[in-house]
């Protein structure tokens, strides 16, 4: 049978990873396909200075001459961004292309338009490597668990947060210093804010949520905090609780509709999401009838990465080759709702709540009328011995609270003169 043509544009780390799975894997993918898998057109500003395989593929640095180059079938958009990539993917669909994309940012803003889009022009449009890099985790709500009725996921979906947060665990380092060194390792940026502010982790609850849940979701309606105040004190004190932090993706389907939010938050040491280490991403899917399932693996790198765009590749040439005329969705819906976000306010959590102060009598005293001003309920105080008392950590959890409530708390405690920092609040995930 003929070969299916594949254009790749963008060759940094997911398009060298992908490369050399279509390459090394070449012969194992004809024999599962049936047909081969042939690059013919490779695309990026500095394609002719690369090593690559697939020798007699054209080579440019003008993407448009790979999207409307006759020998390409589906095009692959490795580029990254939302400009740019955005044009490719738009161009490639009005060309009758096919797409394969890596791109979660692109997706999160703009996926189900462009699904529309690829629909209205009979082209497939497949992203499974947008979200979770080597776990398969669109193919599981897509079809695998398709029908349960998921009631909530919980996910840690930033590789990057999740080996500084475990790293400060284990060695006791400050986050300043373990971002240095996770900056030399590679895991992070430069400018590092996309990860460590939660941004990125924000594109892929939208995308997963969408698919869990049918809502066509703004990635800027999801409450999102960063893990820059965590220190190691915090570690400390969440494991006399018998807990730890991660940086938690939650989308929860409540009575009032679906809440989402990205933040560190304390998960009880016990649950599996706490084993998570260093550069991995896990999901915690919570089905209506099928319970609790749950996906590990890597989340991000070369070849993870790759194995989910070498794998959408395979699944777009079998429908064309095969003819599919019920393609599935990318997002499991046929069509997405509205989603109307609710305020995370609403909630009721229990709260860790640290403290950094100028030592002097009367501090807890001082914090509990606060507390008590708003009706709220003191569960533990916290302290260890000695330390500097002109910067004194301390801890007071919160007995189960709306967080309405805990916010306008934390804001009139930060005039107080004695802290040295405003509170930090984080909740306690102890449905897990």
């Amino acid at each position: 049978m003929h070969p299916v043509h594949v254009g790749v544009i963008g060759l940094g780390n997911v398009g060298s990873g992908t490369l050399d799975l279509l390459s090394e894997n070449a012969a194992q993918i004809q024999e599962k396909l049936g047909f081969p898998l042939q690059v013919t057109a490779l695309c990026s500003r500095t394609v002719q200075s690369k090593s690559l395989p697939f020798p007699n593929a054209r080579r440019t640095a003008d993407w448009r001459e790979v999207v409307s180059a006759k020998d390409v079938d589906v095009v692959a958009e490795l580029v990254g961004g939302t400009t740019v990539a955005a044009e490719i993917v738009n161009a490639a669909i009005e060309a009758g292309k096919s797409v394969v994309t890596a791109n979660k940012e692109l997706m999160a803003l703009q996926g189900p338009d462009l699904w529309e889009k690829a629909i209205a022009r009979g082209v497939n449009l497949a992203m499974e490597a947008s979200v979770a890099g080597g776990i398969p985790i669109h193919n599981v709500l897509r079809e695998g668990i398709a029908g349960d009725r998921i009631a909530a996921l919980y996910g840690i979906l930033n590789g990057t947060s999740n080996y500084i947060l475990t790293e400060m665990e284990k060695h006791g380092a400050d986050f300043a210093d373990v971002l240095t060194e996770a900056q030399r390792l590679g895991y992070a940026e430069a400018d590092p804010s996309a990860d460590i502010d939660g941004f990125d982790a924000r594109s892929k609850l939208a995308i997963v949520a969408a698919l869990a849940f049918g809502e066509k979701i703004t990635p800027a309606d999801i409450y999102t905090e960063g893990i820059r105040r965590i220190s190691p004190f915090d570690f400390h004190y969440a494991h006399k609780l018998a807990h730890t932090i991660r940086l938690i993706c939650v989308a929860r389907l409540t009575e009032d509709g679906l809440l989402l939010s990205v933040r560190p938050a304390l998960i009880p040491q016990s649950t599996i999401l706490a084993s998570v280490q260093g550069a991995y991403n896990a999901i915690w899917v919570q089905g209506r009838y099928g319970a609790d399932t749950f996906y590990y693996g890597r989340g991000a790198g070369p070849h993870p990465t790759g194995v989910a765009v070498v794998s959408d590749l395979m699944r777009v040439a079998r429908e064309l080759r095969g003819g599919s005329p019920e393609r599935v969705s990318p997002f499991a819906h046929a069509r997405l709702g509205i989603y109307k976000p609710i305020s995370i306010t609403r909630q009721r959590r229990a709260w860790y709540l640290r403290f950094r102060v100028s030592d002097r009598p009367g501090i807890i005293a001082a914090l509990a009328q606060v507390l008590a001003d708003k009706k709220v309920s003191l569960d533990a105080v916290l302290q260890l011995p000695g330390g500097d008392k002109d910067n004194l950590p301390f801890v007071i959890t919160l007995e189960p609270t709306a967080e309405e409530d805990v916010r306008e708390a934390v804001a009139k405690m930060s005039a107080l003169d004695f802290l040295r920092e405003p509170p930090l609040a984080l909740p306690m995930e102890t449905s897990l």
